[in-house]
């Protein structure tokens, strides 16, 4: 491949998702050897041009020869076109830029809530994104409606439970937020979002782990003890991510057993409600 030279990347080194891709830079040679630089490495230099608040939200990707910096999907189009021309040339299309654009600050926004992690104290500089109300509302409505779906094609696999709808898996989805909420009326109004944002990324990682599931039996019909058990340890791995996140966010670990409530509560609803 060919390599992008005198470029460094400044990356957030406690997101797992930053991590692999600018290493992946790197090791595809897209980048040299010194082509990444964690962002509270930063030297004093390049604190002069670069806008550090804006690196926060968008990864910088700093020429050190010139030493001017660009953000976010125009470092990633450069890194990417240096070495494919036409992928840059597409991307940075009207549309498709926009869209690139919009995606980007998704994906950025939320990657807290995504993937998330211990915050290392001992780094003066923190890579922590702008808290963005819109997008992060956008993205729990994004793991609303991707979990209803999945669990409404799903409900169809347990022929002994009584049928479902799409309007029913939607309250059930929604209800546990309106759940959860009552036993964090004490906190701050981010700290109750950025914990939404992470409940419903544990019910986002519960429907991917169940779509092999659904593949698995369009093309063949499964017999209901596996698929019980599939859900099962889906549950099980659910939970065990929802108490590792709450231990991160510092909250209460009372939200784990109401986790587990709220899916009784929801059963018992489905037992009797559904017709």
């Amino acid at each position: 491949m060919k390599t992008l030279k005198n470029q460094t990347l400044l990356y957030d080194e406690d997101c797992p998702l930053c991590r692999v891709y600018t290493d992946g830079f790197v090791k595809t040679k897209m980048l040299d050897a010194n082509g990444r630089k964690p962002f509270h490495q930063i030297s004093e230099d390049d604190v002069q041009f670069v806008d550090l608040k804006r690196a926060t939200n968008e990864i910088a990707l700093i020429d050190n020869k010139n030493k001017t910096v660009i953000y976010g999907v125009d470092s990633l189009l450069k890194i990417i076109g240096n070495t494919v021309p036409w992928i840059e040339k597409i991307g940075k299309t009207g549309l498709i830029y926009f869209m690139l654009k919009k995606l980007y600050a998704f994906v950025s926004y939320n990657r807290k809530v995504i993937i998330p992690s211990d915050i290392n104290d001992t780094h003066k500089m923190q890579c922590i994104p702008k808290y963005n109300i819109k997008y992060r509302l956008l993205y729990i409505l994004f793991c609303v409606l991707t979990t209803t779906f999945v669990l409404f094609e799903f409900s169809k696999l347990l022929t002994f439970l009584p049928k479902s709808s799409i309007f029913m898996e939607l309250i059930l989805a929604t209800g546990q937020i309106g759940f959860q909420s009552i036993f964090l009326l004490k906190k701050s109004t981010e700290t109750i979002i950025n914990y939404f944002g992470n409940l419903m990324t544990v019910s986002l990682m519960g429907s991917i782990l169940l779509m092999p599931l659904l593949i698995w039996n369009s093309v063949t019909n499964l017999p209901e003890l596996i698929i019980l058990a599939w859900f099962g340890m889906t549950i099980i791995l659910m939970f065990l991510e929802h108490f590792r996140r709450v231990k991160l966010l510092q909250l209460p670990n009372y939200l784990c057993h109401t986790w587990v409530i709220y899916r009784f509560l929801a059963l018992i609803l489905i037992l009797n409600l559904i017709s």
